[in-house]
């Protein structure tokens, strides 16, 4: 992809996320309760587009990674950062009163939590994986060798897939 191109396709997604952000905070101001805390569907789905956006980031690199792809270092390198950053929020995005998993109902998949019970049985255990995930996407971050970032993105990816396998519901 071009750097022009990249440039507008990035310029694009950060518009309309601007645009998102700005009417969902509109909303949310009107909803906040008597407490100032968000409702918990709007914590769950905000936390769903904080994984959406780590998720974004982890494809570019394992495209670049891939054998038929093409590493472009600079650029792997600002994805593992950004996945970093998310990384150490995306545990503040699970207060209690969001664990709301029940099985065997309809859900909505934008404001109805996967997360399972276990997560905040064990929230010590979640906590302490994101700050783990989060350092390998830093080390990653600032990896000065490919095979040292390819190590890193491979750990990273392991470390997502365990908390995923624990902490997610496939339902």
């Amino acid at each position: 992809m071009s750097e022009g191109r990249r440039f507008r396709a990035v310029s694009a997604r950060l518009a309309v996320a601007l645009v998102f952000l700005a009417t969902a905070g509109l909303a949310l101001a009107q909803e906040m309760s008597a407490e100032g805390v968000p409702p918990p569907k709007d914590t769950i789905f905000a936390r769903k587009i904080l994984m959406g956006a780590i998720d974004m980031n982890m494809d570019e690199i394992e495209t670049m990674l891939a054998p038929e792809g093409k590493l472009d270092s600079t650029e792997g390198r600002e994805h593992a950062d950004a996945i970093s950053i998310m990384l150490m929020a995306f545990p503040h995005m699970f207060p209690p009163a969001t664990n709301q998993w029940k099985p065997n109902v309809d859900r909505d998949p934008a404001t109805d939590t996967f997360a399972s019970p276990d997560l905040w049985t064990n929230f010590a255990d979640f906590y302490q994986r994101a700050t783990e995930a989060s350092k390998l996407a830093f080390a990653a971050s600032r990896a000065e060798r490919a095979d040292q970032f390819r190590a890193s993105i491979a750990q990273l990816r392991a470390a997502c897939n365990g908390c995923h396998a624990a902490y997610q519901k496939k339902e």
